[in-house]
């Protein structure tokens, strides 16, 4: 989702893309635009793919909405680091070539619970869970090319919405039918980002060549009962249902809950401080394109 947003955009400015896929059916060969296979669970992946190449995004990782199984779990982890490893490998065996910076995904889940808590990207206050723990797995697959003197940026997203895939269109369907309410207390934070910002984030990031993390969000957080509500309301749906109790969650979702459940008020400050613009810093005008 946001890879094709960031090629959209990468071409719309000229930019010449390599992408690298798992699946041959995935191949194309476009001026411009060329796919290249890898197996990053075999650490393989094909050399020329780095022809040519300047800058290197990072955005491999296995759905975390799937069930945590501690199969899937292990799949969703390696998935992460295992991407990394392959193009650190490459790097440190062939050479890096061309290739002057790396910016990775990372996400706003190594941050901890807390309906209080403001956090910023020296914040202390990170989380316990499984979520946190793969972002910290993640972030250190990413550290490691700073043994090739190469600057690298780790952009921690926040709850990306779009019109297509992602959780917008599932916190949409039920309001449309009617069906929609805040989840749990409704409290807990959603550090959201438009999908066009986020994809622009990481070709600022490069442009800049931003070195160590930064927070991936909108500046305007909002609570899951305003989000909820503000769907609505573009939708032109009421909201009638009570609350949605967090046992009941737990209950159908077991840990994942976490995903949905969980609060976390991100900083988009120091980004900004970059010089980072918005398109959507409001989550009502977000929605208003998207829905």
């Amino acid at each position: 989702m946001v890879g094709t947003a960031i090629t959209r955009q990468c071409r719309e400015a000229g930019v010449d893309v390599h992408y690298l896929t798992t699946r041959q059916e995935k191949i194309r060969e476009e001026p411009g635009y060329r796919g290249f296979l890898w197996d990053p669970a075999q650490r393989t992946l094909d050399p020329r793919s780095f022809d040519g190449v300047h800058a290197v995004i990072n955005l491999a990782g296995t759905s975390i909405s799937q069930p945590w199984t501690p199969s899937n779990k292990r799949k969703i982890q390696q998935s992460r680091t295992d991407s990394l490893d392959t193009l650190f490998r490459h790097m440190k065996t062939n050479g890096k070539g061309q290739v002057e910076y790396l910016v990775s995904a990372s996400a706003i889940g190594i941050y901890g619970h807390s309906f209080t808590d403001y956090h910023m990207e020296s914040s202390t206050h990170t989380g316990e869970g499984f979520l946190a723990e793969t972002v910290r797995q993640w972030e250190d697959a990413a550290r490691a090319f700073e043994a090739l003197e190469m600057p690298c940026g780790m952009l921690r997203l926040g709850l990306v919405l779009a019109g297509k895939g992602g959780a917008l269109p599932q916190i949409a369907r039920p309001v449309r039918f009617y069906a929609g309410a805040p989840l749990g207390s409704g409290r807990q934070w959603q550090s959201w980002i438009h999908l066009e910002d986020a994809a622009a984030m990481f070709l600022f990031a490069v442009h800049q060549q931003l070195e160590g993390v930064y927070n991936a969000v909108a500046p305007n957080p909002v609570t899951n009962a305003k989000l909820t509500r503000q769907v609505a309301e573009v939708l032109n749906k009421p909201i009638w249902l009570p609350r949605v109790p967090a046992a009941i969650l737990k209950l159908l979702m077991g840990e994942r809950a976490e995903l949905v459940l969980g609060s976390q008020r991100v900083c988009a400050d120091k980004i900004k401080m970059e010089g980072f613009t918005y398109t959507f810093a409001n989550l009502r005008p977000a929605l208003e394109d998207l829905l």
